[in-house]
């Protein structure tokens, strides 16, 4: 099963990459993903915090999978064992004319427990995209982020 969503900012993929690879400034826009800890490199594990607006919080360690700077962010989650339940969550930025960035965010899920976790995610994470691309758009456009996307 996969996910995607995706908005257009005002902004050059640079910038939208140095808002969304800024992790510590999370909590101050992200309705989403609430914190992110850990190294910026493949193979690094990260500490993650999220859950959409809400909703439950849900703390896992994915696996950095993927790193080009102002291009694609990827990391792979894994909920006991790979065959058990999986997520592969991916930012990708596409350049377009006249400054502009395509912000694609998706996630691939697979394993045992996805047809009993198929409605929560098909409704509450993509709830969760959307308002973390909209929160994001705000954040780097230089408006304030909706209070409305705010937990």
């Amino acid at each position: 099963m996969q996910l995607h969503t995706h908005i257009d900012v005002a902004a050059s993929p640079q910038r939208l990459w140095s808002v969304l690879t800024d992790f510590r400034r999370f909590p101050e826009w992200n309705p989403f993903i609430r914190s992110i800890q850990g190294s910026l490199r493949k193979g690094a594990k990260l500490d993650v915090r999220l859950g959409p607006p809400g909703g439950d919080i849900m703390a896992f360690k994915p696996m950095v999978t993927r790193v080009e700077p102002g291009r694609v962010l990827a990391w792979l989650g894994v909920l006991a064992a790979p065959w058990l339940f999986r997520g592969e969550h991916v930012f990708r930025l596409e350049p377009l004319e006249g400054g502009h960035t395509r912000m694609h965010q998706s996630e691939t899920f697979g394993g045992l427990l996805l047809p009993l976790l198929r409605r929560r995610l098909e409704v509450d994470t993509r709830r969760g995209f959307e308002a973390m691309n909209k929160a994001l758009k705000a954040r780097v456009e230089g408006e304030p982020v909706p209070s409305a996307l705010m937990p």
